[in-house]
């Protein structure tokens, strides 16, 4: 019981970090200016490099264990021809969700492997995957408030709130994980490398041609300093 109640905390915490960080994201007010210039590229990039870590770091070497060449090669590939198909259905649709698809791609699969990883008695790594969860969903959610928000369909509200029952999807995924999954380590593996080969689309075709600013060079460290938190909770939990 106690596992479950921790399953629970942990990925709610980590999923409501997205709607904070879309409130965060919505408040224009605050230097407008800035904010949709430097900041908010910095912020898209931080992302993209946490992303790019979750995906060399946790993704990619945790999936491939289990796995055969061809098969983790053909999950892999599947992640990023799903993606692009989705993104062609995004763009037929003019429905700009690419950050999001590329959050939930994320997200999902994590949330899945913390509640495998609990049945397997790791809760140090547990919670230190839950910490890298929160602090990779809080920029995702800043930028995909902010690209929602420039179509114009949708109003702030509508978007924090569609972000918190989104974080309702981690618990779910997260139970899944801890009572049907971790006997199957081999699926959990091709979960994670399929969403890996999704990331690694979004990243390149979406979110890091949208970090470039002219005659600016602080997002770029965004995304060094994205990829380096990566590092770090991957350090903190095969080094202890």
């Amino acid at each position: 019981m106690f596992d479950v109640m921790m399953i629970l905390g942990l990925t709610l915490m980590a999923g409501m970090a997205m709607p904070f960080g879309a409130l965060i994201g919505s408040k224009e007010h605050i230097h407008p200016d800035w904010l949709e210039n430097e900041f908010r590229h910095s912020v898209i990039a931080f992302g993209g490099g946490a992303l790019l870590s979750a995906v060399a770091l946790v993704l990619v070497p945790e999936g491939t264990v289990p796995l055969d060449l061809m098969t983790a090669a053909l999950c892999f590939c599947g992640g990023g021809l799903i993606f692009m198909a989705l993104d062609m259905l995004l763009y037929k649709l003019n429905t700009p969700a690419s950050q999001l698809a590329a959050m939930l791609s994320d997200f999902i699969p994590e949330s899945l492997a913390l509640g495998a990883t609990l049945v397997l008695g790791g809760v140090g790594n547990a919670l230190l995957l839950a910490g890298l969860m929160v602090l990779q969903n809080m920029p995702e959610g800043f930028n995909a408030y902010r690209e929602l928000g420039q179509s114009k369909r949708y109003s702030g509200r509508k978007i924090i709130a569609l972000f918190t029952m989104m974080a309702l999807l981690g618990p779910i995924a997260g139970l899944s994980g801890y009572i049907w999954l971790a006997d199957s380590p081999s699926l959990v593996a091709g979960i994670m490398m399929f969403a890996a080969g999704g990331i690694l689309y979004s990243v390149f075709q979406d979110i890091a041609p949208q970090a470039v600013l002219e005659k600016h060079w602080a997002p770029p460290m965004g995304a060094v300093l994205g990829f380096v938190l990566g590092i770090v909770g991957h350090m903190l939990t095969t080094h202890g």
